[in-house]
């Protein structure tokens, strides 16, 4: 079995949707009872979820650092066309693939209370934990294609279906700009596949022959449009600033377990993306467009933060900061051309190190919302100016449920100073990590980015104070503090929070060997070009 772990790590989830298609169309034919029917469809899709994060530890335990892309898989798919089903891992996929299963098996848990077609419901979430995977495992292009693009439907669904109030409109939104930036990777794709000798989809081959490419389209070098192509793709997954935004309105309309598997998984999905083919495939080019990353990078630091301190609603609140704290991964990817080796190793390992991280405090936030909203059926910090009450529109949506909701504000409060990057949490090393490459190549930049440090916490201390602190809303008087299936969703990704801030020395020795050897390959090529 071990042979075929990565098979298993994507396919597991479909299995259970399968078995749920089963299940359902027996006990329609049976009469069963309707709660039944939906509490055996939640069991379904934990147990398959369950699984796949034991396979995804596995895995880690199995895995050696040092030891390149290991696990693989390949056969011929389709060999009129050279295509293969080509599996493999490495440092740069390995801590994905445990987020992308943790935080699967959490969204199931958290999604216990859904009750409006859940055989539905879990049945995308499955079909959609398998499209994610598969992007991460994924070594042969038109398969990575594939697997990108499964993700878009039950998404589509999911927010259209089962969101809030503009759940079409957000869906709709989500669904065309993905679409849009998946137009240009098929674009991309077709031009490696055709420009490559021999023909082939094969990334590892890919990389070892893309930048012989020499050909012009209307004057302009193919390396170019083709590394242009991919980076419209993938910025739009991230979401670079400004293809950004799908995401808020997205994250607001979305559920709660929804919301998670975006911020957590979807976003890293881009970054993931120009890491595990556009720097590898173009090395040269990255000297080129680095400037331009890190400024972007920069921007989205700020622009995030600043809309996020304009907001009244607490998920919009925490969707814009997803949008600042990616900008830290941008800038440190942009470090990797850092004349310093130690700057360049420092920026990459921080970027995708908060690629992790961030994956884990943001589903700790919006699963806090989540509770909130459950009892209180709004989220708000303040009451919009439009709101449909005028004696309630600008007054504080909550207050005082500090001393109401004690263990639920401690969790708050955990990871807000989590989301602000408090010394001995894990955004912290991350993000100073991205600024240690930052600052060898880019100081100006880097030092306006590191205001976003601070406009973090004008946001979460804002949102704290409004929401938690002085008297008691007598509204609210008959809240109730986390059940014990909330704190099972959260308890695991604080542990790892408060694990990778003080002791981040098992994140970074997996993803470190693979990582530096990124380095070199784009130093190596630095060289070649006169500039390192």
């Amino acid at each position: 079995m071990s042979s075929h772990i990565l098979s298993w790590l994507v396919f597991i989830p479909i299995i259970g949707a399968l078995v749920s298609i089963v299940y359902q169309q027996a006990a329609k034919v049976k009469g069963l009872d309707a709660e039944v029917v939906a509490g055996t469809h939640k069991w379904i899709a934990a147990v398959a979820t369950g699984i796949q994060l034991l396979f995804a530890v596995w895995l880690y335990t199995m895995y050696d650092p040092a030891g390149g892309i290991q696990f693989q898989e390949k056969f011929s798919w389709i060999p009129q066309f050279n295509i293969d089903y080509f599996l493999g891992a490495d440092g740069l996929s390995m801590p994905m693939i445990l987020l992308t299963a943790l935080l699967s098996f959490i969204g199931v848990v958290s999604s216990w209370k859904i009750k409006k077609s859940p055989f539905g419901y879990f049945a995308m979430f499955l079909l959609l934990d398998t499209g994610m995977m598969g992007v991460f495992v994924s070594l042969d292009f038109f398969l990575f294609y594939i697997f990108w693009e499964v993700m878009l439907l039950p998404m589509y669904f999911l927010i259209g279906i089962w969101g809030g109030p503009q759940r079409q409109y957000a869906a709709i939104k989500f669904f065309l700009y993905t679409l849009f930036g998946s137009v240009f990777m098929l674009l991309a794709m077709l031009g490696l596949y055709f420009y490559a000798d021999p023909h082939t989809f094969n990334l590892i081959a890919l990389i070892q022959s893309a930048s012989s490419i020499d050909a012009t389209i209307w004057g302009i070098n193919v390396q170019v449009l083709i590394w242009v192509a991919l980076f419209i793709g993938f910025a739009i997954k991230v979401p670079i600033v400004p293809f950004h935004t799908w995401l808020p309105l997205a994250h607001v309309e979305a559920p709660t377990a929804i919301s998670v598997i975006l911020a957590g998984v979807l976003l890293k999905m881009g970054t993931y993306g120009l890491l595990r083919i556009n720097y590898p495939l173009f090395p040269e080019l990255v000297y080129w467009f680095a400037t331009f990353l890190a400024v972007l990078g920069v921007i989205n630091i700020i622009w995030g933060a600043l809309n996020a301190i304009a907001q009244v609603d607490l998920k919009k609140m925490v969707a814009y900061s997803s949008v600042s704290h990616m900008g830290y991964v941008l800038l440190g990817m942009a470090a990797l051309i850092s004349e310093s080796p130690a700057g360049a190793q420092a920026g990459i390992n921080g970027a995708l190190m908060q690629m992790f991280n961030h994956g884990t405090i943001t589903a700790m936030l919006f699963l806090l919302v989540g509770v909130l909203y459950d009892q209180a059926h709004h989220r708000y910090i303040f009451y919009p100016k439009d709101y449909h009450d005028p004696k309630l529109a600008g007054q504080p949506g909550f207050g005082g449920l500090g001393a109401k909701l004690p263990i639920y504000s401690a969790f708050v409060a955990f990871a807000f100073f989590a989301g602000l990057g408090l010394p001995a949490l894990s955004g912290f090393i991350s993000e100073v990590m991205c600024f240690i490459g930052g600052f060898s190549v880019f100081r100006t930049l880097t030092i306006i980015g590191t205001l976003g440090i601070l406009l973090n916490a004008i946001y979460f201390l804002r949102a704290y104070r409004y929401v938690f602190m002085g008297p008691l809303n007598e509204k609210y008087a008959g809240l109730k503090d986390m059940t014990g299936r909330e704190m099972f969703t959260l308890i695991p990704l604080g542990i790892l929070v408060l694990l990778f801030g003080v002791y981040p020395a098992p994140l970074l020795d997996m993803i470190a060997p693979t990582m530096n050897a990124l380095v070199d390959l784009i130093h190596s090529a630095g060289s070649i070009m006169g500039i390192q």
